[in-house]
């Protein structure tokens, strides 16, 4: 009871630490996006008035606003599916009310059709079936108190856009390369923590304890969401952003290894899954396996630690090749039926992070399966 009391509270304090962590890289964010949000609605609302004579410019801080605030890796996107929205309301407006006038149900029809048209070009909304819809509901109310209202939507719409990428682009770009070690920060903390419970579990022959760290690791989704953004921003940035086009090598090799990444998210699931099972029929499970499950956690934490270095990660590669030795040791003891399959999710799992150092798939599987059979014969 003691030592359960002693590893709920350890539980306890690494998830209070994680989310404290994780809510201090949220605050980061937040502060870069409202600067950008902020410079972006001056500068666009001071060109509208200043330059383009506009006594009262509404859509050009909104356009610049709604720009910035687009999902990561989508803001170049977002503003092109503004700008067609904005016309094909505009489009819809003035073809219509031509022909039916101005008054309450004509609103009704001229929106009800810009929006169905929308829909239609896209298949689901987002900024473009907004922006069609607001540029209806726009031109139908105010066009007969207002003239020339459409060259002030489009003039308005398309400089805040404009503003919003530049303000991203040249102003206060994003660091590519610390968004994607923040975003991949929470999904390896989950690996390499839960893969030791995992292992503490069989040591202990705790069935409960894995099958807590497995509900832990099938709950990442979210983790995987938010790098696949951040990659997506990082991408976007490193090609609009001339201060960080410098950093375009450094993201696409952080691309390749996420998709791989991915794949070790699956198996460490299985791993956890299997012992979880082995457990539960008290399958006996010999040391060198718990310690090859340690030593891949140990591998994936410093394969986060190595991506923040140039240089190819030698101490990630050598920690793969030991978790495929001690599989190989473990298969020499012998292994029933449940401890065979964790072996397979290993050795899946070492190729895998191989192949997220930069070795080509041939080249990993070799390596892993002459560890492997070196240890065993």
């Amino acid at each position: 009871m003691v030592e359960q009391a002693r590893d709920l509270a350890t539980q306890a304090a690494r998830r209070g630490g994680k989310a404290g962590r994780l809510r201090l890289r949220q605050f980061e964010v937040i502060l870069v996006i409202a600067a950008q949000c902020g410079l972006a609605a001056t500068l666009a609302w001071g060109l509208a008035h200043e330059v383009a004579g506009r006594p009262a410019p509404v859509f050009a801080p909104s356009a610049a606003v709604g720009t910035i605030v687009a999902a990561l890796g989508q803001r170049a996107r977002r503003t092109a599916e503004l700008m067609l929205g904005v016309g094909l309301g505009l489009f819809t407006s003035d073809l219509l009310l031509r022909y039916v006038g101005f008054g309450a149900w004509q609103i009704g029809v001229v929106v009800a059709l810009a929006i169905a048209v929308a829909l239609l070009m896209t298949g689901h909304s987002g900024a473009l079936v907004a922006q069609a819809g607001s540029t209806a509901v726009l031109l139908s109310t105010l066009s007969p108190v207002q003239r020339n209202l459409e060259w002030e939507r489009i003039i308005e719409a398309g400089s805040g856009a404009v503003v919003g990428l530049v303000v991203v682009a040249l102003l206060v770009p994003i660091d590519p390369m610390r968004t994607l070690r923040r975003a991949a920060a929470p999904l390896t903390e989950t690996l390499t923590s839960q893969l030791r419970e995992v292992a503490q579990g069989l040591r202990h022959r705790d069935a409960d304890r894995a099958v807590r760290a497995l509900d832990q690791l099938r709950g990442m989704d979210d983790d995987l969401r938010r790098l696949h953004e951040a990659l997506g921003g990082a991408e976007e940035v490193t090609m609009i952003s001339p201060a960080r086009w410098r950093r375009r090598r450094d993201v696409e090799r952080y691309q390749r290894g996420v998709q791989y990444m991915d794949r070790v998210a699956l198996e460490c699931r299985g791993m956890a899954r299997w012992a979880a099972t082995s457990l539960q029929y008290d399958e006996p499970v010999p040391e060198e396996l718990i310690a090859a499950l340690e030593r891949l956690a140990e591998t994936i934490g410093m394969l986060q630690q190595e991506a923040r270095r140039s240089g190819p990660p030698e101490q990630t590669r050598r920690g793969v090749l030991e978790t495929a030795r001690l599989v190989g040791q473990a298969c020499r003891q012998g292994l029933e039926s449940y401890g065979s399959a964790m072996v397979i999710q290993l050795r899946t799992a070492a190729s895998d992070l191989l192949r997220a150092t930069g070795y080509e798939p041939d080249t990993a599987n070799r390596m892993v399966r002459e560890a492997v059979n070196g240890s065993a014969g």
